[in-house]
């Protein structure tokens, strides 16, 4: 018998005065008896709505009737024909704005968990796996992947799923991108990235860390001297924008960036850690997406009392998703709405000392839709902070079209790609996610690494 509930089974959480204290993960996933029960709310439509708004195309009703018969690993096959990283799009999709919102029960209800399944049979298989996996049979191609984060690691898998010795050259000292240096452990445990990755080399992915290319190599060298026949690019967009106002060169004030990294990679909530960002006690962030958000739950949890998300439209308009709105609130960050800053104040010793504000009201709409924000006369106030985080967004990094002569870009430096297979204006150079579209969702981005594997396929066969 179908489950006829109106509501998603509810996803079990930490309390959150426990959570806004520890980086441990927020949501704790369903029980077997829940996803199972979850699964039995699903219609299996014929016409399969909801994968029409799953990015990889991920065969959603088949894995949720797998699970609503208990055949977890079955289902984890069915995910895995079209995701390489399903732990990690179970936990940072925003299902919502995507299959979710597709779902025919969602009419007259709440549609079908469709993410928190997906989380919850990648866990399963995770915690039963044997680590036995098929390496595939070489098919005696070499293709590089520039960047280990989404777009790069969903790239590299499904061409070596189909033979391709395939090196992936990361400039960081770890592999996964905003998966390991921009998103916090309490909404995507590392562990789990790295098992996702090991399952990668395991099928004959080889990853160099530590490799900038554009640096230690450049394109050209990857095809006229180590003998790569394609290239994907996929290095993201990790360079910050600031609002070049008075007081960004103040010690206190990074980008989102920074702070992330610190936080992630530099593990600044252990204790002993050498990053100063643990003594800020009050904390702007600047900014209205999810970046901000977990840059503001991150300040948090390394012990500012006050945690402002200063943003100058109101909430309507916040790009965020509204799970991590909703969590933000619940741990105790104060929303400072139509607010928009003018300078950050320092004191003799250059260090932030407080943060100078206008407030605003919304006008027309302006070319992205959302009404403008504009100065209310007479608002100025001076918030009180230590520390400003800049969470305005990012470009990509100037230094591989600066190396690489032809690649042609987009005036704010974004790659020009055909958008049918990923191909750059040079010839056997593909490129994908933030690379192309500046900063965007993990899922799109894997989706561009997809559609460029099967077009990089085309090319080396027909080549």
């Amino acid at each position: 018998m179908p489950n006829m509930s109106l509501v998603k089974n509810k996803m079990p959480e930490q309390e959150p005065n426990v959570r806004n204290k520890n980086f441990k993960e927020v949501s704790l996933g369903y029980t077997e008896e829940q996803a199972i029960d979850e699964a039995q709310r699903c219609l299996n439509c014929k016409h399969k709505p909801c994968v029409s708004g799953c990015p990889v195309n991920i065969n959603i009703p088949d894995f949720i009737q797998q699970v609503a018969q208990g055949n977890f690993e079955e289902a984890y096959k069915i995910i895995s024909k079209s995701s390489s990283l399903p732990a990690v799009c179970g936990r940072v999709c925003p299902q919502e704005t995507q299959c979710e919102q597709k779902c025919v029960r969602g009419i007259k209800g709440e549609p079908v968990a469709i993410g928190r399944l997906e989380r919850f049979v990648a866990d399963w298989h995770n915690a039963h796996d044997d680590g036995n996996v098929e390496k595939p049979v070489s098919n005696g191609h070499k293709v590089a992947i520039i960047g280990a984060g989404p777009a790069g690691l969903a790239c590299a898998g499904d061409l070596a799923k189909l033979g391709y010795d395939v090196t992936i050259f990361e400039a960081l000292h770890l592999a996964g991108g905003v998966l390991v240096y921009g998103i916090p452990e309490f909404r995507l445990p590392k562990a789990i990235v790295q098992k996702e990755i090991n399952t990668l080399k395991a099928i004959g992915v080889k990853v160099e860390t530590n490799m900038v290319i554009g640096k230690v190599l450049t394109i050209d060298e990857l095809f006229d001297d180590l003998g790569f026949e394609a290239v994907f690019v996929g290095s993201g967009a990790g360079l910050p924008k600031f609002m070049n106002i008075p007081g960004e060169s103040l010690k206190g004030v990074y980008s989102a960036n920074e702070f992330l990294t610190r936080t992630n990679l530099m593990k600044a909530y252990i204790e002993g850690s050498d990053t100063p960002i643990q003594n800020a006690k009050k904390v702007a962030v600047v900014g209205g997406g999810n970046v901000a958000m977990d840059a503001a739950r991150c300040a948090k949890r390394l012990g500012a009392e006050d945690v402002y998300i200063v943003y100058r439209r109101s909430e309507e308009e916040m790009p965020a998703r509204l799970e991590e709105v909703h969590h933000a609130k619940e741990e105790g960050i104060i929303f400072k709405m139509l607010t928009n800053p003018v300078e950050i104040l320092g004191d003799e010793h250059k260090n932030v000392s407080g943060m100078k504000c206008v407030e605003m009201e919304l006008g027309e709409p302006d070319e992205s839709g959302r009404r403008r924000p504009v100065i209310k006369q007479d608002s100025e106030f001076v918030l009180d902070v230590d520390c400003v985080v800049m969470s305005i967004g990012t470009s990509p990094n100037p230094l591989i079209r600066n190396t690489t002569p032809g690649l042609d870009t987009q005036k704010w430096g974004g790659l020009i790609v055909d958008e049918a297979t990923g191909l750059t204006s040079r010839e056997g150079v593909f490129a994908g996610g933030d690379a192309v579209t500046g900063a965007a969702t993990v899922i799109l981005a894997m989706g561009a690494g997809k559609t460029a594997a099967k077009a990089m396929d085309e090319y080396i066969k027909n080549k």
